[in-house]
């Protein structure tokens, strides 16, 4: 063989290994999860309903996501994810393609993680995605929501994302992450208009777990309600009639803590929300009825005590009770919200899991429209015609 000849393989061999090396830096993944199951509410304006549902137990979705090692201890990421139903293939998110998240962002293992576009809030990153805390945002049927608090005015379950909004998120320190957002509003000659910030602490040692969150949003039945594609630009984004009639807020502020333990096999947690929409009246038009007439504040008070036991290594249970106390508007009394989720995971592998999941809410008093308050599990196909409403959803999750 002639030596130039071998000049060129050992060139077109280098190349390759090179090639190679610049590939293993970096990495694009495909990930998802479709959920599809039965589900039965006993009442939806009068009548039962057995349905195929979607997203019942966790969010059908698909994403991608990416990282690059830029070196020295910095990475660039990108999350891509959208929602849709299993059962129509219909884009989620109110007709949002990215809408569970669409960011991209530097990450650094001694300095952290910023990242901009539409993400998870701070708080529910620390007291959710983290520590796990909620049962309604984790085993008890958090795709569809249905067993998080009173129409997730917490925001628990991440049933709203945030727009526009830059995200730091901490290494861990010694157990401690701090998360902190800020969404841009983004009207012209008014900086904080429709803006939103966020902060949340957790802290983990293993056996205790502790989190907080304080959040607030201007404006929030368009700027954290009404940020999806189909919401309306003038009208009313919040759909259950435990909240609706407080669209006209000009304001929405969140304070959120919870804690947990680990005894043996059995996780023990408790968790507390005040949620606040102030300045009730700022936004016309919003609202009809006696709605249409408040002003001053409207406050959401929730308690919650849950169980989750891992009988088997595959088999998963769960027990909550949430109470929510709503102070009312104008000269309405307010309203009370009991609820009690129960369900069971099972896992048939690492990817595929059966759920069997039941909600049930019991109302009281006078809810946020000034009627009679009515049963109205958050995600169900609508409210029920009496003061009390049952869920039941079984199916299957498979993750890939």
């Amino acid at each position: 063989m002639k030596k130039s000849t071998k000049l060129k393989m050992l060139s077109v061999s280098v190349g390759a290994l090179s090639i190679g090396s610049v590939q293993a830096q970096s990495s694009v993944t495909l990930y998802g999860a479709l959920d599809a199951g039965f589900t039965y509410t006993s009442n939806v304006k009068g009548s039962s309903l057995f349905a195929l549902t979607s997203s019942n137990e966790a969010g059908s979705r698909w994403g991608l996501t990416g990282t690059e090692d830029l070196g020295g201890d910095l990475k660039a990421i990108f999350t891509m994810e959208g929602g849709f139903s299993t059962t129509t293939g219909a884009v989620g998110t109110n007709g949002t393609l990215f809408g569970r998240q669409a960011f991209v962002g530097l990450s650094s293992n001694q300095y952290g993680t910023a990242t901009l576009g539409r993400q998870y809030g701070a708080s529910y990153t620390a007291i959710t995605q983290i520590l796990a805390l909620p049962a309604g945002g984790t085993w008890a049927a958090a795709g569809g929501g249905y067993g998080t608090h009173a129409s997730d005015a917490d925001n628990l379950n991440s049933a709203n994302r945030i727009n526009n909004a830059i995200k730091y998120r901490s290494p861990n320190w010694g157990g401690v992450t701090v998360v902190g957002l800020y969404s841009f509003g983004g009207k012209a000659g008014d900086f904080t208009q429709n803006s939103i910030y966020d902060v949340g602490v957790a802290y983990d040692n293993g056996t205790f777990r502790f989190g907080a969150g304080y959040f607030f949003a201007k404006n929030p039945n368009f700027s954290f309600w009404g940020d999806k594609a189909n919401d309306s630009p003038s009208g009313n984004n919040m759909p259950n009639v435990i909240i609706s009639g407080y669209a006209s807020a000009g304001s929405e502020q969140i304070i959120a803590a919870g804690a947990g333990y680990t005894l043996g096999s059995a996780i023990f947690g408790v968790i507390y929300s005040n949620v606040r929409f102030n300045n009730l009246g700022s936004i016309a038009g919003v609202t009809t009825g006696s709605a249409a007439g408040y002003r001053g504040s409207a406050t959401l008070n929730t308690g919650e005590v849950n169980v989750k036991y891992q009988l088997t290594p595959a088999l998963l249970l769960g027990l909550a009770y949430s109470y929510t106390k709503d102070s009312g508007a104008g000269e309405s009394g307010g309203a009370t919200y009991q609820s009690v989720d129960a369900g069971a995971l099972y896992s048939l592998s690492k990817t595929t899991s059966l759920y069997a999941m039941g909600v049930y809410q019991r109302a009281s008093g006078t809810n946020s429209l000034g009627q009679k308050a009515v049963g109205a599990i958050f995600g169900s196909a609508g409210p029920s015609s009496n003061n009390h409403q049952l869920l039941l959803t079984t199916g299957l999750l498979h993750k890939f």
